[in-house]
Order: C-alpha cells, then structure tokens, then sequence
C-alpha cells in the first residue's frame, strides 16, 4: 500500500481555479493507477477522473469533463487535479486515491478498485 496526502484545498469564487495535488509514499516503485474522488454533505463518494501510471489514459465524470484535468509526475509521486471554472456544485471533500494495477495503461473508476485513500481535501466555491 502507499500513503496519499492531498493538499491545495480551500474557498474561491464561482468561476474560479484550484490545483490539487496528491502525495504518494511508501510502495511507490509498484504500478499504480491513480484517481480523484469527491463527497458533499449528505452524498455519496463519487468519482471525478482517474489517470492511469503511464499517464497516458485519462477518465473523466461528465460533470467535470472539459474544467477538470488530472495529471501526474511519477518522479515526485504526485497527482494532480486541475480545477477550472468551478461552480459551487464542486463544492465537496475531495480524495485521492491508489490502485495497484498490472498495466501501465489501466484506470479505475469505481471506489472498490482503489487500495488506499488520502484524508481528504475540502475544496468550497461560492457563488
């Protein structure tokens, strides 16, 4: 398993811009494909992107397709979430998270594919 620490949350207007980002460490010489995931007051966990090790697969949730892009740089473990023209409907605790993969090119998109999670990142737009 590896450990994720995500940081670059906070408050910003409609319309504006974050960039998460997401530590990975312990096991980090294994393959892992890489996501991020979100969670409002009262839902459910849901995904946003995913990106697989090689980086050269991307997935994305329509809600986000075209304002969010997901990148990685495996020399410094971290991945990335890039969040354009947000709207407070974004607003959520945002997760990272690691799944052990046997391919460079796979992705995962559902929450029981991924081995390890990161503590959450609360990201709020207002309007």
């Amino acid at each position: 398993q590896v450990q994720l620490v995500e940081s670059g949350g906070g408050l910003v207007q409609a319309g504006g811009s974050l960039r998460l980002s997401c530590a990975a460490s312990g096991r980090t010489s294994s393959t892992y494909a890489m996501g991020w995931f979100r969670q409002a007051p009262g839902e459910e966990r849901e995904f946003v992107a995913a990106i697989s090790w090689s980086g050269g697969r991307t997935s994305y949730a329509d809600s986000v397709k075209g304002r969010f892009t997901i990148s990685r740089d495996n020399a410094k473990n971290t991945v990335y979430l890039q969040m354009n023209s947000l709207k407070p409907e974004d607003t959520a605790v945002y997760y990272c998270a690691a799944g052990r993969a046997y391919s460079g090119s796979t992705i995962y998109k559902a929450n029981w594919q991924y081995d390890s999670w990161g503590q959450g990142t609360q990201v709020t737009v207002s309007s």
